[in-house]
């Protein structure tokens, strides 16, 4: 069985990484004096999908931000979230007034988030460059795991939304 799924896990790992290239998260570069990058790590998930009949295979590559100093790494966070009276009382108003309600799923959100912090990641294991072995991904926009990713995609959505 697990090497039956090894064509499927390989799949979404290299769509993760086309997802986290095509949207310019990071740059390689030499590690600045004084600095210390953080590191990754691949999360995986499989889901028993009982409808689909067929499982559904997830994978993240993971910033390890637990290892980040606050006022070096990054400066502020936060995470906004949604009371569930307030999700209650929204739901109530659109019955009331016979409005349609549309939800949806942004795949990679974090990756649209642009750090204004220097932070530095070790390359993904599986995905370093050959040649730049002793490199170090400078991420530019933000990526699941860090402390600042929920505050600067709310940032990005908000900057978008008030437009």
């Amino acid at each position: 069985m697990a090497s039956r799924d090894a064509a499927f896990w390989k799949d979404v790992i290299n769509d993760e990484m086309d997802s986290i290239l095509f949207n310019n998260t990071w740059v390689l570069v030499d590690l600045p004096q004084g600095s210390k990058p953080i590191g990754c790590k691949w999360v995986f998930k499989r889901k028993n999908n009982q409808n689909r009949g067929s499982p559904t295979f997830k994978a993240r590559l993971v910033a390890k931000g637990f290892r980040q100093n606050k006022d070096l790494n990054y400066f502020d966070t936060y995470a906004p979230v949604a009371r569930m009276t307030s999700i209650r009382v929204f739901m109530a108003l659109a019955s009331i007034h016979k409005l349609h309600v549309h939800q949806m799923d942004v795949k990679t959100a974090f990756l649209n988030g642009d750090l204004e912090e220097e932070v530095y990641m070790e390359q993904p294991e599986g995905f370093v460059l050959p040649g730049n072995e002793h490199k170090v991904c400078k991420l530019i926009k933000s990526l699941y795991g860090l402390k600042q990713a929920p505050k600067q995609w709310h940032e990005k959505f908000d900057s978008i939304s008030t437009r």
